[in-house]
């Protein structure tokens, strides 16, 4: 497969771990990175084979050079950067969440379509080798009928009104920062959307859910019981339990390099380590669907990120969750 060259656009935490992640890849590199500032852009960019640098997004997407682009800035800004890019034709890899609502939602999945570009979510869990695993069982009936799914994320962050997860301004609380982990698990095990959703929460004196649980019925009768915060450190796990066994997949759920499926007496166990760090495998997915001539993703696709956000946008409705900007 031919060398992907990428571009970063907005060199933050969350990027410098991209990165790393494509340090792995013999077929992946960084040949630019753009940010509001040049010198930002610069210091990013000596840390990673001094690729060009560029004060400004609209700079990076006009780089001829670059195949794709990671888009990285924090999540209010996901849909003006994505579609910036899809105006330059450039395949687009935007962090997760998505986008802070539907109606943007909608907006950079049209300029994908109007532009004929690749677009996807950078749900990196997703494309990670005990996910596959974990879908490969269920789809081959190991654990018979889903019946039941837990997962949690939650940390303890240090108190910042002004920072990135307390915000309003910035789409701020638990829901979509490290909640959208667990709602995209449940979608990634039934397949399908929730037929009710009953959702609290703890909304904090800035505005935002601190922490905040779901539960999703299923019209199958399935239930999943998901929880996620940002001022309570839990057990970041995912189960998922079977008429016939149930699959376990051990702390930190979302970057794991094993699951274990339990099947009467018998215990299996797929544990894989990881190429790099685990951001990688998105960007394996990308390469794919480029060098296949694809738009989007079979296992991410576009569709799929539209219906996860529907159900956000549910869950901050029932727990009063709104942002200024909206």
């Amino acid at each position: 497969m031919a060398t992907t060259r990428w571009g970063i656009l907005a060199p933050g935490r969350i990027a410098h771990s991209f990165a790393k992640g494509l340090a792995g890849l013999d077929d992946a590199k960084i040949v630019a990175v753009g940010s509001r500032s040049v010198e930002r852009a610069a210091e990013f960019a000596s840390q990673y084979g001094n690729p060009r640098a560029y004060g400004s997004y609209e700079e990076l997407a006009a780089d001829p050079e670059v195949d794709a682009i990671y888009v990285a800035n924090p999540h209010p800004y996901h849909k003006d950067a994505t579609i910036l890019c899809l105006n330059h034709n450039k395949p687009v890899l935007c962090e997760k969440p998505f986008a802070v609502n539907v109606a943007e939602t909608d907006a950079m999945i049209e300029s994908a379509r109007a532009n004929d570009t690749f677009l996807m979510e950078a749900m990196w869990t997703r494309f990670m080798p005990h996910m596959q695993q974990i879908r490969a069982w269920i789809d081959a009936g190991r654990i018979g009928d889903i019946r039941m799914i837990n997962a949690s994320f939650g940390f303890r962050s240090p108190w910042n009104p002004e920072g990135r997860l307390l915000n309003p301004e910035l789409a701020g609380g638990a829901l979509l920062d490290v909640g959208i982990y667990v709602v995209s698990a449940a979608y990634w095990v039934t397949g399908k959307d929730p037929i009710r959703i009953v959702s609290q929460a703890h909304v904090g004196e800035t505005g935002v859910d601190e922490q905040s649980a779901y539960l999703f019925t299923y019209d199958d009768g399935a239930i999943a019981s998901l929880s996620s915060a940002v001022q309570t450190q839990t057990r970041h796990t995912l189960s998922i339990y079977g008429t016939d066994g149930w699959i376990d997949v051990p702390h930190p759920f979302f970057m794991s390099t094993r699951a274990v499926l339990h099947v009467g007496e018998e215990e299996i166990v797929f544990e894989q380590p990881h190429i790099s760090n685990g951001y990688e495998y998105q960007a394996i997915e990308v390469a794919k669907c480029l060098a296949e001539g694809k738009r989007e993703s079979s296992i991410l696709p576009l569709a799929e990120s539209r219906r996860i956000m529907v159900t956000l946008d549910t869950i901050r409705e029932q727990i009063g969750v709104s942002y200024p900007f909206e």
